[in-house]
């Protein structure tokens, strides 16, 4: 967290919690709800500062709830899938890094949801591996021998949901079970907040 966040934070502690205003997409672009439309419009943010701000700022709570500390002033984001989006830093072995480019080093355990995606628990916490990286994910998976898995067997793992046992996901450095996960259910299991709210009675700012 920036020194000059931790300052505003001591000195006005009891800012008012802000909801609904930042929002973080399955690429790990961040948008903010626009003042120029009516309703729940959201804008892409662009400026690269800005975008480095955020990203130095990003953290969560005991409940599970990703915030970026703006200031004084902490601003909970809403997330389209995870808190989180991982891309790969490097192919051989896969080494991963987060969308505000922190690089990884416990990758933790795999799980692949319904659609094929995969979701990396690392010690930065839950996160979705970008859809343009999901192709080298998905070569990683192997049976117990480290031969690749083969296509019917991958087809089954996402289109009938089959039991995982069995499959591997190989960095080439260590080699983890692979889970098997509904969307829906990532939140919960995965324990995070998609969409923070206020307390009763508390408007969102």
């Amino acid at each position: 967290m920036d020194p000059i966040v931790s300052r505003a934070m001591a000195k006005w502690p009891n800012v008012p919690d802000v909801y609904g205003w930042l929002a973080l997409d399955r690429r790990g672009q961040w948008s903010i709800k626009s003042a120029s439309t009516a309703g729940a419009g959201f804008e892409r943010v662009a400026n690269p500062k800005l975008i480095e701000f955020i990203g130095r700022n990003y953290a969560h709570d005991d409940a599970g709830r990703w915030y970026f500390q703006n200031g004084p002033q902490r601003v909970y984001v809403k997330l389209d899938y995870t808190p989180l989006i991982y891309r790969i830093a490097s192919a051989h072995p896969l080494s991963f890094e987060t969308h505000v480019g922190a690089p990884c080093a416990d990758l933790k355990s795999v799980w692949m949801d319904e659609t094929g995606n995969l979701l990396l628990l690392t010690e930065h916490g839950p996160g979705l591996l970008l859809d343009r990286d999901l192709p080298r994910g998905l070569e990683a998976l192997s049976y117990a021998d480290g031969h690749a898995l083969d296509e019917e067997r991958l087809l089954a793992l996402i289109e009938e949901g089959s039991d995982a046992a069995g499959v591997y996901f190989n960095t080439g450095a260590a080699s983890l079970p692979l889970e098997l996960i509904r969307a829906d259910e990532a939140p919960q299991r995965l324990g995070y907040v998609r969409e923070p709210r206020p307390p009763a009675g508390q408007p969102d700012c």
